[in-house]
């Protein structure tokens, strides 16, 4: 099923609809500032095992999430005074940021290291629903393990639709990646080349 909702003046009460699915460990496509995503809430261990089955996702790979604002962030990873000053320069954007997982993070989307990958992504239908829910929902790109991202809607609806809940459509979105990098110690780590500039970190 798929559910328009504005980009830029997202309806309340059609985020309140998606907020209502996840509530209920229900599994959701969503547009981000690179691509389509897949998500649920972070603490439904039924949905994380959907989007493993959805993704044909190798279970060694765990998921990076979403969340709405840096102090969320803060309350879910270690974050020193220096990746901080990160944050705060880059987010919201196109990057996903490897830290130290806080306790309260399930094990499922973690690291044998306790690492997490966390975005923010510049998008206000995802932010919002975050925000609605009050907690993060994970995330990964909506497509087939191995395969390109969908940037479409209507795609991720023809291809996927059927495995999932609901499809947000956001409109047409690229199929690009975020950058992934490493704020885990005083120097940041390049661990991807994405959409985010990552000048910074050479």
């Amino acid at each position: 099923m798929l559910l328009e909702i504005n980009p830029d003046n997202p309806q309340p009460r059609l985020v309140a609809k998606v907020v209502e699915i996840l509530k209920n460990g229900g599994v959701v496509a969503y547009p981000t500032d690179t691509t389509y995503g897949i998500g649920c809430s972070i603490f439904s261990k039924k949905g994380i095992e959907r989007i493993y089955q959805v993704k044909q996702r190798d279970r060694k790979k765990p998921f990076s999430f979403i969340c709405s604002d840096i102090s969320e962030i803060s309350r879910y990873a270690r974050v020193s005074n220096y990746a901080f000053k990160q944050l705060r320069r880059l987010l919201p954007g196109p990057y996903t940021f490897v830290l130290e997982a806080n306790s309260v993070v399930p094990d499922l989307v973690t690291t044998k290291q306790r690492t997490v990958g966390i975005r923010m992504p510049d998008n206000n239908i995802c932010l919002a629903i975050v925000k609605e829910l009050g907690h993060p929902i994970v995330t990964t790109s909506a497509n087939l393990s191995g395969e390109d991202p969908i940037g479409n809607p209507w795609q991720v609806e023809h291809e996927l639709g059927k495995l999932l809940d609901l499809v947000v459509d956001g409109g047409d979105l690229s199929a690009d990646v975020s950058s992934v990098v490493s704020l885990i110690g005083d120097s940041p780590e390049i661990l991807r080349k994405g959409v985010g500039d990552v000048s910074w970190c050479e």
